[in-house]
């Protein structure tokens, strides 16, 4: 794909114009070329350059202290596969804005490079707890979440101990996210199981946010053992199909070609019974 080349979207921004909004001084245009850049994932060298240029940009900053630009730059890099961004990125996990420390977690855990454990470890552990009065929640000095899922992802087995005290961590998020990861990382199928067990009995929650996120979570892990249940959750039935494909997806990875595991028919009959 060239720079001339045009990706269709309402207002037919072309990749040229969008990199040369990227580098201008409208700060509007800039944050809108971040996203789009990401947004239809133009994987050339010029827009990853310019995206890391973007996360040390100290322009675009709102009255609170956030950074709009960074955080859409921030989120572009993760979907541009291209580990030229993992240093910067791993910068930015000290960024003042929350936002942005979130979104380079989660562009670090797609890009999938270790080189970031050392740094997620760092910033969970309990020294960074304490509550932050500049944070979007008071309670919640970092984004824990992202920090944890990327560790999941990641493999870092070696962080299992430093992840096992969110189990128990008040917001529900961030227990679910621990709950999540440590199913990925324990090595004892039984502890495994519990781990995935604890996010099926947390699509109960009374609150639809958080039972969208289990299903979020369930889905990641693809845990079969939850199949059934996310079929019954109290839930949008496309939450609940993509939550499925997850479980699919992961027995699918499991299967010796023609042959689909017992429990891929399984999932694909329920997901049947949905549509």
């Amino acid at each position: 794909m060239n720079e001339e080349s045009v990706i269709p979207d309402d207002n037919q921004l072309t990749i040229e114009q969008a990199l040369i909004n990227l580098q201008c001084d409208d700060l509007g245009l800039r944050t809108y070329a971040a996203w789009w850049l990401g947004r239809f994932r133009v994987k050339i060298p010029a827009a990853v350059t310019l995206l890391i240029e973007a996360l040390f940009d100290q322009a675009d900053r709102t009255d609170v202290g956030g950074y709009p630009l960074r955080r859409n730059a921030a989120r572009a890099l993760g979907k541009l596969d291209d580990r030229r961004a993992v240093p910067a990125l791993i910068q930015s996990l000290d960024c003042t804005d929350f936002y942005v420390r979130e979104a380079a977690a989660q562009s670090l855990e797609m890009l999938g490079d270790r080189t970031c454990i050392p740094k997620l470890i760092e910033l969970i552990q309990p020294q960074q707890l304490e509550p932050d009065p500049t944070s979007p929640d008071p309670d919640l000095r970092h984004p824990f979440d992202a920090f944890i899922e990327a560790l999941g992802t990641l493999g870092a087995v070696e962080a299992i101990p430093d992840i096992l005290p969110f189990v128990e961590h008040p917001i529900p998020k961030v227990s679910y996210a621990a709950a999540r990861a440590l199913y990925q990382l324990e090595p004892n199928p039984e502890l495994a199981t519990y781990y995935g067990d604890r996010l099926v009995a947390a699509l109960g929650n009374e609150d639809l946010q958080l039972r969208r996120t289990v299903l979020s979570d369930l889905g990641a892990i693809g845990y079969l053992g939850a199949a059934e249940a996310i079929a019954n959750t109290m839930a949008e039935n496309s939450l609940k199909l993509i939550a499925l494909k997850g479980v699919l997806e992961k027995q699918i990875t499991l299967a010796i070609p023609p042959d689909l595991t017992n429990g891929a028919k399984r999932v694909m009959a329920i997901m049947d019974d949905l549509l």
